[in-house]
């Protein structure tokens, strides 16, 4: 993939782009092999590679300037912004909307955040395209409510700039540091989430749930995680770190009970909300921590998936999941580091198979999703 940013030193994001994509996806699955080493039976199965370009479902623009001539991008080593709007890892449709939305800005007077002065209002623009519908949902992060009556004044020459757009929303993030947002969303649309469609699967987004940043790849892990818990055919599923119910959505059938877990209340009620339209009776989600949920208990079902952030799962779940009954545990990581120490904690569980997912081109970062089975005991 050609990047003008990268060979102009403007950006280096992608700091793998100098090797060939094949060389970087040999490279990623010798380190997760070598990290997860002390298994040595498993079963590798063929990564999943990813396209080169236009892969990313969403952009955190920084937005830098002035109100008069906002950019859209980055900030470089000298505090100058840095436009991103050509940027080749986003497809077409997500680069056509950062005119409209730099135009938008100009409009409603919404000054961009000076980081070195420490004064202005907007600090990042976030973007997410559902690329099965080409709809659009856009966040702005103020630093306060100032530009708020400007944004909802002039939000429907947006609406008519951009007809995709779906859902609007401001965060609040007032604080001087490096946090992507704040705790207070202002929804400024009727609708209130964004459906990303995975492979047949309604996913509703709303502002702050997470969602994985490459469709297609994100598509292959979830049908991996169905395919095994469909040979292992369990009578009921945890699905752990639930997130909007990717896992738990996909491996109902109708048959077992699946009970999805994660702590945003914001993502359950997406996953209910998919749940409903499916009409899954025996499924269902809760907002819990997954420690919390799985303390004391006593009934654990066959297979268990766990889908944490880069830290993990924890030495309390680790220990829980070692001590339970449950016969398979699939575990899906973003950090390979944290899922080797992890499974060192869960002796009882023995790796039989791999598959690393190529989440992230172009940089040293990759999904694996691993299939644990439970050691005989004696």
């Amino acid at each position: 993939m050609h990047c003008p940013h990268y060979s102009a030193n403007r950006c280096r994001s992608c700091s793998l782009l100098e090797q060939p994509y094949a060389g970087q996806l040999a490279a990623k699955e010798a380190r997760c092999r070598a990290l997860l080493a002390d298994w040595a039976d498993v079963e590798w199965l063929a990564p999943v590679a990813s396209s080169e370009a236009g892969f990313r479902n969403k952009a955190k623009m920084v937005v830098s300037g002035t109100f008069e001539a906002p950019v859209l991008g980055i900030v470089d080593e000298q505090g100058q912004g840095v436009s991103l709007a050509d940027c080749p890892l986003y497809p077409p449709a997500l680069q056509a909307s950062f005119a409209p939305l730099a135009a938008f800005i100009r409009r409603a007077r919404i000054e961009p955040y000076d980081i070195a002065a420490r004064r202005g209002e907007l600090k990042y623009v976030l973007v997410t395209l559902a690329e099965h519908s080409g709809e659009l949902m856009a966040r702005f992060v103020l630093r306060s409510q100032e530009a708020l009556g400007r944004i909802r004044k002039y939000l429907p020459e947006l609406q008519a700039a951009l007809p995709g757009l779906r859902v609007v929303s401001v965060n609040l993030q007032p604080e001087h540091k490096a946090v992507l947002e704040g705790e207070r969303e202002i929804l400024l649309t009727e609708q209130d989430s964004l459906t990303m469609r995975l492979n047949g699967i309604p996913l509703h987004l709303r502002p702050k749930s997470f969602f994985q940043t490459n469709t297609a790849v994100a598509e292959a892990l979830y049908r991996q995680g169905r395919e095994w818990v469909a040979e292992c055919d369990p009578a009921g599923v945890w699905d752990l770190f639930c997130g909007v119910g990717g896992f738990a959505l996909h491996v109902a059938d109708g048959r077992r009970a699946v009970t999805g877990i994660e702590i945003s209340a914001e993502a359950v009620a997406s996953a209910e909300q998919s749940r409903a339209e499916l009409g899954l009776e025996r499924v269902s989600f809760r907002a819990l921590d997954a420690a919390d949920f799985t303390a004391g208990k006593a009934q654990v079902p066959e297979l268990v998936i766990v889908n944490p952030p880069r830290r993990g799962i924890g030495a309390a779940l680790c220990r829980f999941l070692d001590q339970s009954a449950a016969r398979w545990v699939i575990y899906s990581s973003c950090n390979a580091e944290t899922l080797a120490r992890d499974l060192a904690q869960m002796p009882g569980l023995r790796l039989r198979r791999a598959r690393l997912l190529d989440m992230f081109p172009h940089t040293a970062h990759y999904e694996v999703i691993t299939l644990l089975e439970r050691e005989a005991r004696s």
